[in-house]
């Protein structure tokens, strides 16, 4: 089902340019175990032309990606970014925010913390440490922006 609310600027390729602007970023920070003790990352990009009242969050995705040895997670680091993700989505705020207001929590909500709102885009990051999660989604989330931005300007008549 096409969503006529998807954002016009900030779509899928839009959301993988960004990350891939952030990688020279983020991968060497990944080396540092005092950022990431494994090594790897995993990143998820909502619409942010999609609300919590136009569709599941599932039809939100507009992009995922793994860093590093997908091979050497301990834990699912993908279900992490997703339930950062949803915190920050449903509540407007980055993930970190919700957990300071834990009357806003859930029953089914996972205590962790590292996706942004910006403005109304949605970045989460799982496998680094929290501050770090949350830095490279800020990453993220600002390259998106700033695409979007771009494009719209790109996309106005000439006067």
């Amino acid at each position: 089902m096409a969503h006529p609310s998807r954002s016009r600027f900030a779509d899928a390729s839009a959301a993988r340019e960004a990350v891939e602007r952030s990688l020279p970023l983020i991968e060497p920070a990944l080396r540092d175990t005092a950022v990431s003790g494994l090594g790897v990352l995993h990143l998820v990009v909502l619409d942010p032309g999609l609300t919590p009242a136009d569709c599941p969050y599932a039809e939100a995705v507009l992009h995922e990606q793994s860093i590093g040895q997908r091979a050497l997670w301990d834990v699912d680091y993908a279900a992490y970014a997703h339930a950062k993700a949803l915190l920050a989505w449903r509540h407007g705020c980055d993930s970190r925010r919700v957990l300071a207001a834990p009357h806003r929590l859930n029953e089914h909500d996972r205590l962790v913390w590292g996706g942004v709102w910006l403005d109304g885009i949605v970045v989460a990051a799982s496998g680094a440490m929290p501050a770090w999660d949350e830095a490279f989604s800020l990453a993220v989330a600002g390259q998106l922006r700033a695409i979007a931005y771009e494009r719209a300007r790109a996309a106005r008549p000439l006067e």
